[in-house]
C-alpha cells in the first residue's frame, strides 16, 4: 500500500513509523529483527530502510604505493526491505540515492523493487563521500534529487532509458523526498531550500519527510512556509531522541540542526548517559504529543539502530 493510501486509511489519526539502519557488513539480520520486534506493538504501517553508499579507502600495496578500494559498510537495503515485508506484513520503504548510482543503476534498482512488490521509496541526493569536499555525482548519474524523482516518475509512466522498448511496464511507486525545517546545510537560505523542495514536488514527489528537529515551532513554521509556496503534499515530521552527551555536539555538527537552550541545559546537568537518555525520551515525548495534537499524519522516528528509547516514547504517545 502506498504511503498516501495509509494516510487516507487512517482518517486523520496520527500513526507511528520509524527508520532503521542496515546492519554492518558481517552481522546478520537477527539483531535488526530484534529491534523491530520491540516496536511492532505500535502497528507501524511502514518502516523506512536507509541506503548507505560506498566509501573509498586507500590500502598500502608495497613500495610506497596505495590502492584505492571501494567498500560498503551497510549493504543489504533491498534484501532487508523484502525480508521485512515477508516477516511482518508491513510496507518497507527503501531509500535510493543519487550518489553512487548511474541512471542505468537507478533503473535496475527500481526494477528490482517493483519485482519485489515494494510500492514506496524515498529519493535522496545523498551526502558527499568522505574524500569529497562537495557532492559529486556518479558518471551519468543525477546531481540533484529532483532529477532522480523525474526518472522515477518517468518509469511510473512506462518510460525507460531504452526508448525503443515496446509495451513497457509502468511502475507505480509512491515517492517520498526530504525536507529541512532548518534548511539543508548547503542551501544559502530557507527560501532557497523551499524553492528546490518545490522542484521535487513538481517532478512527482508524493510526500515529504523532514530532517530531525528538536523545536516544534521550527517544524510548524516550515509547514506554513511550504504551504505558502504551494507545496500541498503531506509533510511528515522526523524525530530523534537524544541518548548520549556526545550527541549534544555531534548532532548540530553532523545534521546542522539547533538544539533548544532548555534541552541543552537539561543535558549538561546529567551525570551520565543513562540520565541523558531519560531527558531525551521525555523531551521527545512532549514533542510527539504536541505534533500529534496538531494532526500530523505520522510521527516518524529515527531509531539509529536502537529501539528501546523509541519504544519508551511510543508507549506514552500511542
Amino acid at each position: 500500500m502506498k504511503i498516501t493510501e495509509h494516510i487516507a486509511k487512517a482518517k486523520k489519526q496520527t500513526q507511528f513509523t520509524f527508520e532503521i539502519l542496515p546492519p554492518l557488513k558481517g552481522q546478520n539480520i537477527n539483531s535488526l529483527f530484534e529491534a523491530i520486534d520491540l516496536l511492532m506493538d505500535f502497528n507501524p504501517p511502514f518502516i523506512d530502510v536507509t541506503y548507505h553508499r560506498e566509501e573509498h579507502v586507500y590500502k598500502e600495496v608495497g613500495k610506497g604505493l596505495l590502492e584505492k578500494k571501494i567498500i560498503r559498510k551497510r549493504p543489504g537495503t533491498v534484501g532487508i526491505c523484502a525480508a521485512i515485508q515477508s516477516k511482518y506484513n508491513v510496507d518497507a520503504v527503501p531509500h535510493i540515492l543519487c550518489g553512487g548510482f548511474s541512471k542505468e543503476d537507478t533503473e535496475n534498482f527500481l526494477i528490482d523493487l517493483d519485482f519485489l512488490g515494494i510500492d514506496n521509496l524515498v529519493a535522496l541526493r545523498g551526502d558527499a563521500v568522505k574524500t569529497e569536499t562537495y557532492f559529486t555525482p556518479t558518471e551519468d548519474g543525477h546531481r540533484y534529487a529532483n532529477e532522480l524523482v523525474e526518472q522515477i516518475t518517468a518509469l511510473n509512466q512506462g518510460v525507460y532509458l531504452d526508448e525503443e522498448l515496446l509495451n513497457s511496464h509502468a511502475t507505480d511507486f509512491c515517492i517520498g523526498v526530504s525536507g529541512y525545517p532548518e534548511k539543508h546545510m548547503e542551501a544559502p537560505s530557507l527560501a532557497s531550500d523551499l524553492h528546490f523542495l518545490k522542484k521535487k514536488i513538481k517532478a512527482g514527489a508524493d510526500y515529504v519527510v523532514t530532517q530531525m528537529f528538536f523545536d516544534n515551532q521550527k517544524f510548524f513554521e516550515f509547514v506554513d512556509l511550504a504551504r505558502a509556496e504551494g507545496i500541498d503534499v503531506p509533510i511528515i515530521p522526523g524525530l530523534k531522541p537524544l541518548s548520549t552527551l556526545k550527541q549534544l555536539n555531534m548532532i548540530p555538527h553532523r545534521f546542522h540542526v539547533d538544539l533548544p537552550e532548555t534541552l541543552i541545559k537539561e543535558v549538561i546537568r546529567c551525570k551520565d548517559n543513562t540520565a541523558v537518555r531519560q531527558v531525551g525520551v521525555e523531551w521527545c515525548i512532549e514533542q510527539s504529543k504536541e505534533l500529534k495534537a496538531a494532526g500530523v499524519p505520522f510521527l516518524h522516528y529515527y531509531s539509529m539502530g536502537k529501539a528501546d528509547n523509541i519504544k519508551a516514547i511510543a508507549a506514552q504517545v500511542f
